[in-house]
This record gives structure tokens, C-alpha cells and sequence, in this order.
């Protein structure tokens, strides 16, 4: 019953955020004028028939639905917190739309922009509720939106939070043809005694547990971009030999690069349901050296040995593009292979990396918290260029 009535809902909804673009007073205009004006409804249709399966495939409990498409209404009651406090995030994945665009390669960026917020949400110990997207271009390509938003559905499917509605905008004269915009917003739910960090509770000694990234993720896309065309590469050509991996063949540089962010939610919770977690940090942009002393007390800082953990060839390659390039540039810049880190107290690393295991993610212990407050990462530039 909650999928027939989402399915409604999803139908609803998304055929008025594609019908009324605020590209005019639509109310006032005809279809074939609007067309004209170069924007086209049926089009907006034909996207709404074509990921309402998708859209439906993520409903959850706490969905409501039938309430006229306006907003999008979600009963927090029905998720069982008895004391929860909501946490939200807003993220979008930056230049990688540009790396997208000129690769032609459209199936990852929904997860690269799930993961970019509900990433964030999981930092506080919060479970995913529900997302909402933002998609914009000057012209609308059905297929192309139709793979994308295929990819948000599935991405919030498999971290457990409801696609529950958005805007779908043709702007022409603000974009250039081909272009797009993408953005994200999700809510999430911590009961509050389960709120992390734990800052009062971190120390001199606790272990760093590291998640590792699937690559670039979706920062450092602009040095990306520039590195890459300094060197006469383009998008679409034949993926470098360095950059093929043994469990995936990339047809193309470009989709080399855009190997989507990783999804963390439903291990971090795992990993947080032991009760042993005292903070988390994604490493997005900033990153390790940035990302990770906002979750530490004051006077505390971290040791990390980058002997500890696999850097990716994605990074690998682009050093050699850029073999001038600072460690600080470096750390600040990419993930650099660590795309989640845990603190834990030392004693409970293995119940926690038990855990992780049982929601089949990999981790390692990769460095301690120390009474310095600085982010020391030591042997970075040589296991880099190794």
C-alpha cells in the first residue's frame, strides 16, 4: 500500500515540478508557446513516465503521499525515533558535471550526489530519511535526466533513504546548450543521545580507522580538469593503461574519472550501532589535512601513516602529471585514498572493524589521535610516487 500510494505520489509530484518551470507564468501560456520559448513539457512528461519506477523503488517508512505534489510531506513518527534530532545537508558535485558532460557519461553523477550529502549526514551518527534533488539545463534531454535521476533513486535505495521529490528546471538562456546544473538535500534522524562526534569523549591515543575511497570521489575536479588538459588528453579517448582497474574496465579516460563517490551510510551505521564510535569524518573537499580536525577538541590533532592504506591509481597517474605538485596541495585538495575515517578507543578497534566487515566494508587502521593539534601524515609523497 505505501508503494502503490508513493507511486501516486512520485507521479504527482514530479509531473508538477516538470510542468511548472518558473521559466514564466506557465498558468498563462500554452504548451506549444512555452515549446517555443524553449521549454517543453512534453518532454517534462516523458521524464516523469520514465523514472517513476525508479523513484518508487526508494520509498521507505515514513513516506506520505497524495497530498497535491506542492511539497513533500514525511511523518517522522513512523521511523520509530523516541528522541530524534533531524540533521540536514546540501551538497552538489561540483566541476565533475563538466567532466560528465564532455565524456558523455551521465550513470554515476546520481550517486557521486546522494553520496556527497548523505556522506555527511552519517558524520553525526544520522540515518538517511529522505532527498530531494535539483536538475537544471537549457534544454531537456530526457534520456540523459532519465539515467541521472535513475542513478539518485538507486543510490538513496541503497543508503536506506526515500527520493521524495525535486526541481526539474529548462533554463534556456541561462545555460549554454549541453549544460546542467545538479544539486542535493537530505534530511536525516539521530536519536540525541547518539549524536556524534563525541568530542568531550576523544583522547591522546584513540585509533583512526579508515574507510577506503573508490577515488577522486567529487572534489579537486577543477585541478582535475586543469592537469588533464595541459596534457592534451580528452575526455572521450581510450582510458590510459595506469588508470584500468582489475575489477573494472573503463572505456574511456572520462569514465575513468568519474568513478562515483562510495556510499558510506549503512556501514558507518553499523559500525555506530556498537556503540564504540566517537567521531567520524568524510573527507571531501580540504581533505584530510581540513576534514578531519573539525570533529576533534581543541589541542588534539592526528598522526597518520600513509603506508597504512591503498592509494588509488587515479592518483597515481595525475602525480604524474603534476610531479611539481606539494604534499600539502595534495592532502588538502583529494582524499588521497581515505574517503571515511572512525575514531575509536584502541581497545574497541576490533569490535568496531568487525562490524564494518559484517556490512562488507573494508577498513584499516591508519593512525592515532595525538596531544598535538595537527594533522601529520607521514611517508604521503613517497608511498604516492612509489
Amino acid at each position: 500500500m505505501l508503494v502503490d500510494l508513493f507511486s501516486n505520489y512520485v507521479s504527482a509530484h514530479f509531473r508538477e515540478r516538470l510542468r511548472c518551470l518558473k521559466e514564466g507564468s506557465c498558468e498563462h501560456m500554452s504548451s506549444e508557446a512555452y515549446r517555443q520559448a524553449g521549454v517543453d513539457i512534453d518532454a517534462g512528461n516523458a521524464l516523469v513516465e520514465a523514472i517513476k519506477p525508479a523513484a518508487k523503488a526508494s520509498a521507505r517508512p515514513g513516506v506520505m503521499a497524495g497530498l497535491g505534489g506542492f511539497g513533500a510531506l514525511f511523518d517522522l513518527k513512523q521511523t520509530g525515533y523516541q528522541d530524534p534530532l533531524l540533521v540536514a545537508a546540501t551538497d552538489g558535485v561540483g566541476t565533475k558535471l563538466r567532466v560528465a558532460i564532455e565524456a558523455e557519461v551521465f550513470d554515476t553523477l546520481g550517486q557521486d550526489l546522494v553520496a556527497m550529502c548523505v556522506n555527511d549526514l552519517v558524520v553525526q551518527g544520522a540515518e538517511p530519511l529522505f532527498f530531494l534533488d535539483y536538475f537544471a539545463s537549457a534544454k531537456l534531454d530526457v534520456a540523459a535526466a532519465t539515467t541521472l535521476i535513475e542513478g539518485i533513486a538507486r543510490a538513496c535505495q541503497a543508503s536506506g533513504c526515500a527520493l521524495i521529490g525535486g526541481e526539474t528546471a529548462e533554463m534556456p538562456g541561462l545555460y549554454q546548450p549541453g549544460d546542467f546544473d545538479l544539486a542535493g538535500f537530505a534530511v536525516g534522524a539521530v536519536e540525541r543521545d547518539a549524536v556524534l562526534p563525541k568530542m568531550e569523549a576523544l583522547k591522546a591515543g584513540d585509533k583512526i580507522i579508515a574507510l577506503p575511497s573508490s577515488g577522486l570521489h567529487s572534489n579537486g575536479f577543477s585541478l582535475v580538469r586543469k592537469l588533464v588538459e595541459e596534457a592534451g588528453y580528452d575526455m572521450r579517448v581510450a582510458c590510459p593503461d595506469a588508470l584500468q582497474d582489475a575489477s573494472r574496465s573503463f572505456a574511456s579516460l572520462g569514465q575513468a574519472l568519474l568513478t562515483p563517490t562510495q556510499l558510506y551510510v549503512k556501514s558507518c551505521l553499523a559500525a555506530c550501532k556498537t556503540g564504540q564510535v566517537k567521531a567520524l569524518s568524510h573527507i571531501t573537499g580540504g581533505g584530510l589535512i581540513e576534514n578531519i580536525p573539525r570533529v576533534l577538541p581543541d589541542g588534539l590533532g592526528v598522526r597518520l601513516d600513509a603506508q597504512a592504506w591503498h592509494i588509488p591509481s587515479v592518483f597515481t597517474w595525475l602525480a604524474s602529471l603534476a610531479p611539481a605538485m606539494s604534499e600539502r596541495d595534495w592532502l588538502t585538495t583529494f582524499n588521497c585514498g581515505v574517503g571515511m575515517v572512525l575514531m575509536v578507543e584502541a581497545a574497541s578497534v576490533d569490535a568496531v572493524q568487525a562490524a564494518l566487515a559484517d556490512a562488507d566494508q573494508p577498513s584499516s587502521v591508519i593512525g592515532e589521535v595525538t596531544p598535538q593539534p595537527s594533522v601529520v601524515v607521514e611517508g604521503f609523497l613517497q608511498r604516492l610516487t612509489a
